[in-house]
């Protein structure tokens, strides 16, 4: 009997005591927390909590009648390409006349600035022997003034490829898809203009489905990937897919690779991020370091991307040079098509569309 008191007291005791406990808690914490405002040094970052900076994602979006259906819709209109004189560029003119080009035309061009020498027709220069193909490109060094082993090159005319009035049925989901999963619809638009705008297509490498994903990428992101199924034709799915990995993955290592660069006081929204970005979703993040560690800039802006479509590595040649470029015109051309640009089109017209004969 004696035995069971001491319990039942030694029990009440210790109930006793954590409700104490507990009651002073919060004094105690306040203490605690008093003491490191006076006595840590104010640079600490401990006084007060960073206010987050809230960022608009849909700054850039406005709402359109569709060119071709007729029907409004959310579109990405981004006034910096103007105000950043891109539309003038000979690269981004030249890729805006393959995207209007037939697929029997092409273009002979120089390789970094894009300057075209002339059109012919795809059947008549496949007919030429490899004799009569030398000589003609010696004449045009000729005629142009290049050097004699300047490197010249003839690109196809994309325009079936190029279909932005299919592509642009998507925009406005793309749009919503990416901004639900807080990511900047910008990128959504820019890989459905580019990407797969006519239909859905396997790549080379692999890559499927309007977001163009590698198998890797959509299983790392939830998509079911294999002999039965393949979710990257999910247009929502491959959209959570391909903003994840744009928030997880491309935006951050870019941002450690500008900081490995000393670059910084940047927006996210700079024209010239956003196609860096898209450089690290194209040719992956650890070949875009490699090129860029070849100029090593000190100073982020449009030079920056302007130089890296001259750079080559291994792993970053041709298709990665012309990556950004393709979005640029590509934002371009679907501007003038919705009648957004705000001034008429400067396309080379005495070259690009004026056919030279083959003799």
């Amino acid at each position: 009997m004696l035995k069971n008191k001491w319990i039942l007291i030694n029990g009440l005791c210790i109930i006793a005591v954590s409700f104490g406990f507990i009651k002073l808690m919060p004094i105690l914490l306040s203490i605690f927390v008093s003491l490191k405002m006076f006595l840590l040094p104010p640079d600490s970052g401990m006084l007060m909590s960073e206010t987050p900076v809230i960022v608009d994602l849909r700054q850039d979006v406005i709402s359109v009648k569709n060119f071709k259906s007729n029907e409004i819709h959310d579109f990405v209109f981004d006034t910096d390409l103007y105000r950043l004189g891109c539309d003038t560029i000979q690269n981004v003119k030249f890729w805006r006349s393959i995207m209007n080009l037939h697929k029997d035309s092409a273009l002979f061009n120089t390789p970094y600035d894009r300057m075209v020498l002339c059109k012919t027709n795809i059947k008549t220069w496949s007919n030429y022997d490899l004799t009569k193909k030398s000589c003609y490109k010696d004449s045009l060094r000729n005629w142009y003034c290049l050097d004699d082993s300047a490197r010249i090159l003839l690109t196809n005319g994309k325009s079936f490829f190029y279909d932005f009035g299919k592509a642009s049925q998507n925009f406005e989901r793309g749009i919503n898809g990416f901004v639900a999963n807080g990511v900047d619809p910008w990128y959504a638009q820019a890989i459905l203009m580019i990407e797969s705008p006519n239909r859905l297509q396997k790549s080379n490498a692999g890559a499927y489905g309007s977001f163009q994903l590698m198998k890797d990428v959509a299983r790392l992101f939830g998509l079911k990937v294999n002999k039965h199924i393949d979710e990257r034709a999910d247009f929502d799915r491959s959209a959570f897919a391909a903003s994840s990995l744009i928030k997880k993955i491309c935006i951050p290592k870019t941002k450690e690779i500008l900081d490995s660069l000393g670059i910084s006081n940047y927006n996210e929204t700079d024209l010239w991020f956003r196609l860096l970005v898209m450089h690290a979703y194209h040719a992956g993040a650890g070949n875009l370091k490699r090129a860029l560690f070849t100029f090593k800039p000190t100073v982020g802006d449009m030079n920056l991307i302007y130089t890296l479509w001259r750079t080559e590595t291994k792993q970053f040649k041709s298709a990665s040079q012309n990556y950004s470029q393709l979005v640029l015109a590509a934002f371009l051309e679907v501007n003038e098509l919705f009648g957004l640009a705000p001034k008429p089109l400067n396309l080379p017209q005495s070259d690009a569309n004026s056919e030279t004969s083959l003799r």
